[in-house]
């Protein structure tokens, strides 16, 4: 099969379509014919060596596709079944083994590219709100990376709630995105930001934080939280936080400060499924929209990098397989496409 293969860490460059083996599975495995595979921030963490991963390896976590094979000890899926995952290493590649304990089932009405990109920033989304801090009705909170793909539907799920959404974003496209989610104030980062989330919050400040860029905006974070309140660092698309010093909290008032993460907020399979199946039934049922910032060939995964990480996508970036079943843009088998991709936002 097609893969795209990383030998070294660095920059986009290292990502390379090569031949490899097909997965072989084992008992409790599903292999899986790749329809599309999410590209997210964490992969250009791998790819560099932010965080730790052995080489050679085939990058990529997220996906959808269609059941090819089952394992022996397989119970909950069949061969032609759709199913999504969110936690399948070597994704990047025509075919992938899937844990049964991490797939589910896609339900009808959820396209193919929609169903690629939704699990990992959707239930990243879930988690933040449903777990880490709840926003009750009113309640004022800030989300970064306003019109990014955790952005976006973190936005829609706390607005469902009540909360007053405030977030940052770039640029006047990414602003108009972030309203028609739900925002009710949108700042830029250049702003001076704690002041300004005071300015709208009678000088309160915000009930909580919900932080995926990191080192760029922490300090802002903390100065804009109420007192008790939370600031849930759950990424670093600008860099990780330096050395930290925890009695910074107790003057601050007295704040909460956690480093979540998906794996521990999905950390059996009937919370998986709680998480997975409210987004997949809040997508079938149009109440929560999932945007597709931009598709790529499989063998264009390296542009898809670059753009992400020169933040050129809006929502979501799904990296087509070489299957002819997901977009009118996907390749063939048998074709290395080197043309540019096929995006749904203005650049």
């Amino acid at each position: 099969m097609r893969a795209i293969q990383v030998s070294e860490h660095g920059g986009p460059e290292v990502l390379r379509s090569v031949e490899v083996d097909d997965p072989r599975i084992g008992p409790k495995q599903l292999l899986v014919d790749i329809e599309g595979v999410g590209v997210n921030y964490i992969d250009i963490y791998f790819r560099t060596g932010l965080y730790p991963q052995a080489t050679p390896y085939i990058p990529g976590s997220e996906g959808t596709g269609v059941v090819a094979e089952v394992g022996a000890e397989v119970t909950e899926f069949a061969v032609g079944d759709r199913v999504a995952w969110a936690a399948a290493p070597g994704s990047y590649a025509e075919k992938v083994a899937v844990d049964e304990a991490v797939a589910v089932k896609v339900p009808e009405g959820v396209e193919p590219a929609v169903a690629a990109a939704a699990l990992l920033q959707g239930m990243t989304a879930h988690y933040l709100v449903e777990s880490v801090f709840t926003p009750e009705p009113g309640d004022p909170v800030l989300v970064h990376a306003g019109a990014g793909g955790v952005g976006l539907l973190l936005t829609q799920l706390a607005a469902a709630k009540g909360a007053r959404v405030i977030t940052t974003v770039s640029t006047d496209a990414k602003e108009k995105l972030s309203r028609e989610a739900g925002a009710a104030e949108v700042l830029r980062y250049d702003d001076d930001l704690a002041a300004r989330v005071r300015e709208l919050t009678d000088g309160q400040g915000v009930a909580a934080v919900y932080d995926g860029v990191g080192a760029s905006t922490f300090e802002a974070s903390l100065a804009s939280l109420r007192v008790r309140g939370t600031l849930a660092l759950f990424g670093a698309a600008s860099g990780p936080v330096p050395p930290f010093d925890p009695q910074r909290l107790n003057p601050a008032g007295s704040l909460w400060l956690t480093r979540p993460s998906l794996g521990a907020y999905t950390r059996d399979r009937a919370e998986f499924l709680w998480r997975a199946t409210d987004i997949f039934d809040a997508i079938a049922a149009g109440t929560l929209k999932l945007r597709i910032g931009a598709t790529y060939p499989l063998a264009d995964a390296a542009d898809a990098h670059r753009d992400l990480a020169a933040r050129k996508t809006t929502g979501s970036s799904a990296r087509e397989s070489y299957r002819p079943t997901m977009l009118p843009s996907v390749v063939q088998p048998s074709t290395e496409s080197t043309a540019r991709p096929q995006n749904t936002t203005a650049r």
